[in-house]
């Protein structure tokens, strides 16, 4: 069996009513696929309901060191993605980090 060295993590958040996203979804979802050792992500896929929106996300998001502070990310995602879902978006991301941090914390104690 492979070692792996990387985890994947999920957050979720009510859509906004009226957004396609809602229509198709009822949610904002993230899913992140986070390097253990440098805790930086290496992927990711979310609930947008168009492929240029996604792949716009995943050039937002990948290679972002957790480290740093989901602060600098919401910042990011605040100054490029002007849609109603944005602050759905926001809450998915902030519980996938916060989720990401309180099992590193549980791993390694």
């Amino acid at each position: 069996m492979q070692t792996l060295e990387t985890v994947i993590v999920t957050g979720y958040a009510k859509a906004p009513q009226g957004t396609s996203m809602y229509e198709m979804y009822k949610h904002a979802g993230i899913v992140l696929e986070v390097d253990l050792k440098e805790h930086k992500i290496i992927g990711a896929e979310f609930t947008f309901v168009t492929e240029l929106t996604k792949n716009y996300f995943q050039k937002l998001l990948i290679g972002y060191c957790l480290q740093d502070g989901v602060e600098p990310l919401i910042a990011r995602i605040q100054s490029f993605y002007f849609a109603p879902s944005q602050q759905a978006i926001i809450v998915a991301l902030q519980a996938a980090v916060q989720r990401y941090w309180d099992n590193v914390k549980q791993m390694n104690t």
